[in-house]
């Protein structure tokens, strides 16, 4: 059993409302619906991430195992790793075809479908992760998401957060702007958009091409997630910088996305069962990732040496700015670009000035006492 102490608790609230909701056709159909077994499902989950990968790779899993023990085995999802049924870049695809009834992944990875779905990933300098899930979850972005991706017969639910990432793995010190131009650099979404504009060169990788992608000179320069991924897959054996902050994903949002029809389809109950231990799994992932990021980042400085470099301020502020005419383009482009951007911008105004006296203020005073 997973989760006792917590998901116990889910348990009962998602039983509670299961047995309201039928607690009227119950009545009605007595002894002969009693006698009736309940259908069960088995549906597939493909993924972007390879199999059991650290942090980002086993949201799908513990969501797996939610659903199948919160729904006392009615729904059992079996986890297909990257390239196991389908290709890790063709999630998107394959789940609104009903390949597979459910995905895991990053919005941005879908740009050349739909290059408004970047808006609900990350913005370069923008939402941090906390502000992210609210703006989504409790600002209007998640209606505009919906509505985004209902032509594709897909339903997004967030599916974890990476907070503030690493800036990347570089093999020559990066200083300027200048230093950026002609580097072949993995980077996905609108960060790698920034890189291209400044003369680099962005590829789009999946998380188990970069180390071998880096080893042989296709790219020189990567970012992945965090010091818990990075570690994972080997970058301190191939580069020798590791830089600070992650200006390009602030707050990354992993979604699950659903075959609509299918999804829609379901018995009510099973339906909220999915929800709920989305948003439990997606939890979990957030939590874990900050005590699992500690512990890889004190392993790759004190027994891999690594280098950590922070970007010179003037880059960053350089980097700002391209930053803001990308994303201002990108709005622009579409209607609906227009009105998630609308949105983006109007809750980042308004919670700006509660952020810059609580945690921001915070955070500062805490640096000064070091």
């Amino acid at each position: 059993m997973i989760f006792k102490t917590g998901i116990q608790l889910l348990g009962i609230m998602v039983l509670g409302v299961t047995l309201l909701a039928c607690s009227g056709e119950a009545e009605q159909t007595g002894e002969q619906s009693a006698a009736q077994p309940q259908q069960t499902y088995e549906w597939k989950l493909v993924t972007t991430w390879p199999k059991n990968f650290p942090g980002i790779g086993m949201v799908s899993e513990t969501f797996a195992d939610l659903v199948e023990e919160l729904s006392e085995g009615r729904m059992s999802i079996r986890v297909y790793g990257a390239g196991e049924l389908v290709p890790a870049l063709e999630v998107f695809d394959a789940v609104s075809a009903g390949t597979a009834e459910i995905g895991h992944g990053a919005s941005y990875y879908w740009k050349g479908k739909a290059p408004e779905a970047q808006f609900f990933a990350a913005l370069p300098f923008g939402l941090n992760g906390e502000e992210m899930e609210s703006w989504i979850n409790y600002g209007g972005g998640m209606a505009l998401w919906e509505e985004l991706y209902e032509p594709f017969n897909l339903i997004p639910i967030p599916g974890g957060n990476t907070g503030v990432q690493m800036g990347g793995w570089f093999n020559k010190e990066i200083n300027s702007l200048e230093d950026f131009r002609g580097l072949k650099m993995r980077i996905p979404g609108l960060g790698g958009e920034v890189i291209q504009r400044i003369g680099g060169v962005p590829v789009n990788l999946a998380a188990g091409e970069i180390y071998t992608s880096l080893q042989t000179g296709v790219i020189d320069a990567t970012e992945f997630v965090g010091p818990l991924n990075d570690l994972a897959l080997g970058f301190y054996d191939i580069a020798d910088y590791y830089y600070y902050p992650g200006w390009h994903e602030p707050g990354t949002v992993l979604e699950f996305v659903f075959n609509k029809e299918m999804f829609e389809a379901l018995p009510g109950d099973l339906q909220l069962i999915m929800r709920t231990a989305a948003e439990a799994a997606s939890s979990r992932m957030y939590k874990e990732s900050i005590a699992q990021n500690t512990a890889a980042l004190q392993t790759l400085v004190e027994e891999h040496n690594v280098e950590l470099r922070q970007f010179p301020d003037d880059l960053t502020a350089e980097l700002y700015s391209v930053s803001q005419d990308i994303i201002n383009e990108l709005g622009q482009s579409s209607e609906i670009g227009q009105r998630i951007l609308d949105s983006y911008r109007q809750f980042e105004a308004s919670a700006r000035p509660y952020q810059d006296i609580s945690i921001e203020a915070y955070n500062r005073i805490r640096a000064q006492q070091r």
